[in-house]
Parts: structure tokens; sequence; C-alpha cells
């Protein structure tokens, strides 16, 4: 997504199970620190809190954060480069699919109407697309959300058109006259509506919370061998949640998320209120298996089966085996 590049699969969908094995006997040697990959998404700059405060060193966890764009982030963790990665619980199983397989072991958050379908001026729900054009990127989250939010109206799929446009590129797009809407993220979402005045959002993901989940995925022979340093991780987690939270910490947080991420603080803000951060007590209720979208499970199925739907990958994936809830602990 720009800075927040979120969802791209194209790369990830291309790891091979052949790169992800070349590189693992270096990436999980037992005497180098924990690698992991973030990237710039308010639950995963949250970390940056602790790297800042000096928590990790105090929780006695070896730990190197690396930054990168999104979609880098996958594709280094696909090439064994590093032990984990902040991802989406949906590219995870993107990852898995292509050959790099991960477990998902802790969870950051929810979005919580950063993903947003923005509609011309003049539309008030998404009823008012039938008939219409929606330029998002066919595969991504976006197009999850769209569907989600049509089948909740009681809209058909095809009633609506989906024109396949670069999210990056979606502000100029909702000036076409012949799109009625985009389906971007924050905060490209905010320059369409910015570009457009009167445009508005008619479904955001704080519409269907648990649609989207953000986790921690690691490898599975990273885990097995350094189960103990990433509960360490669990712990420092909730020092950060809190942290963020507090009203009279929250301030400081966002100066140092707003830092990271090169915006300002103020502008920042905006995107931490679309993020549900979610506690290892609140996380690990969601890490109970279930069928629906307050399961990290049910939400993983509901994302596997729209992958296959619109051919993100093929086969369906064994959801159960990309998630071990070992350290969520109990809620």
């Amino acid at each position: 997504m720009g800075s927040f590049g979120k969802f791209i699969r194209a790369a990830v969908a291309a790891a091979s199970a052949a790169s992800f094995a070349v590189g693992v006997g270096s990436a999980f040697a037992a005497d180098h620190p924990l690698r992991i990959g973030y990237s710039d998404w308010p639950g995963y700059v949250a970390w940056q809190v602790a790297m800042d405060k000096g928590w990790l060193k105090q929780a006695g966890v070896d730990v190197d954060f690396e930054w990168f764009d999104y979609s880098a982030s996958l594709d280094a963790f696909g090439a064994g480069k590093i032990d984990g990665v902040f991802t989406t619980n949906g590219d995870t199983l993107v990852m898995g699919s292509g050959g790099s397989k991960g477990v998902m072991i802790m969870l950051t958050d929810y979005s919580n109407g950063n993903d947003m379908i923005v509609g011309k001026p003049g539309l008030k729900s998404l009823k008012d697309l039938k008939g219409k054009k929606v330029g998002l990127e066919k595969g991504l989250v976006e197009h999850l959300l769209l569907l989600n939010g049509l089948k909740k109206e009681g809209v058909n799929e095809g009633d609506v058109t989906i024109v396949n446009v670069k999210t990056n590129d979606t502000p100029q797009v909702l000036g076409d006259p012949s799109v009625s809407a985009i389906g971007a993220w924050q905060p490209i979402a905010g320059q369409a509506i910015k570009s457009s005045p009167g445009a508005r959002p008619l479904y955001t993901s704080a519409d269907q919370p648990g649609l989207i989940y953000d986790v921690l995925t690691v490898s599975p022979t990273s885990f097995a061998e350094h189960k103990a340093d990433y509960a360490k991780l669990l712990k420092v987690w909730s020092k950060v949640v809190a942290f963020i939270e507090a009203p009279a910490t929250q301030p400081e947080a966002v100066k140092i998320m707003a830092a990271r991420s090169g915006v300002p603080p103020e502008q920042y803000i905006r995107y931490l209120k679309g993020t549900g951060l979610l506690s290892p007590a609140a996380g690990a209720k969601v890490f109970a298996e279930g069928d629906g979208f307050s399961s990290l499970y049910g939400s993983s199925r509901y994302a596997d089966a729209f992958n296959v739907k619109a051919g993100v990958y093929k086969t369906s994936q064994n959801v159960k085996s990309y998630i071990d809830p070992s350290i969520a602990g109990k809620p």
C-alpha cells in the first residue's frame, strides 16, 4: 500500500519451495538473533515502541526487527532470509500455497476501518453500486472486503463490475466518469477521498471485524528452536498495547510510530484508530477454534475460500496447519 504496502500477493504467489529452502540453513542458525520483518501498518509499527523503549533487551530476547515494504517482507520470508514476518492471516495462506509455509503464533490486531470501499458523491451504500463499476486490485483484500459487503447487503456479485486497478492508482481512478467506487486502504483511501470532494466510505473493515487479522507468522523450524523467545515477545507485546492505549502515554507512542512511518503524528492517529490492537489476553480468545470471524480459524477459512474463488491459488489450504496457538495462552 505505498507506505502501507499491504496485501500485495503477486510476488508471494510466485515464491517457490526451492527458494525458501535455499535460505533456511543460514537464516535459522541457532546462534543468530531472531530476524523478523515488519512494515508500515500500525499493528506492525507498534513494535517500534518496544524498540525505542528498550523493552526487547529488558525481556532478554535477542531479536532484530528488519524494515521492509510489505511485499518485500513476504519475499524475504519466502527466501528464508528472516525467521518471521508480520502479515495478514490471508497472506500467510498465500505464502504457504507458494511453498513458503509459516505458522501464525501471535496476533497484533484486526483491521478496524483502514480498509474501505469508497464511493463517489451521491452514493450512500453498496446497494447503490448495482450496475456500476468498482476499481480495485482483483484478488487482494479490498476485493475480499467488497464481496463480503455485497453479500451482507444482498447484492449479487454479478451486479457489480470490477475494474482491475493498482491500489496506488485508485485516487486517480475515482475521478474517472466510468468508475463509481474504488477499494483501497489507508492512507491511499484517504487520498482518494481528498481528491474527490464529497466521496465517502460505503463499507469498511470496521463493518466486519475479524475479516482481516494481522499476525506474526514464523518458520516452523524457527518456532521449534526459539519458542521461549517468541513467548517473551508476546509478553513485550502486552506492554506495547498498554502503552499505546493509555491516554497518558499514547501521544508518545503515536510520535514514535509516526516518525517510523514518516507522517505527522496528527495524521497517524487516524490510522491508529482504524486498527483494533489486540492484547495477548484478547488475542488468546481469537486463537480459540471456531467458524466465525471472532476466531482466527474461521476468518482464515473465509480468506482461503476467497483465495481459491478469486484464483489467487488453486487448492484449498489446510487452515489448521497454519495456526499454532501454543504460546497464545488462555483468555
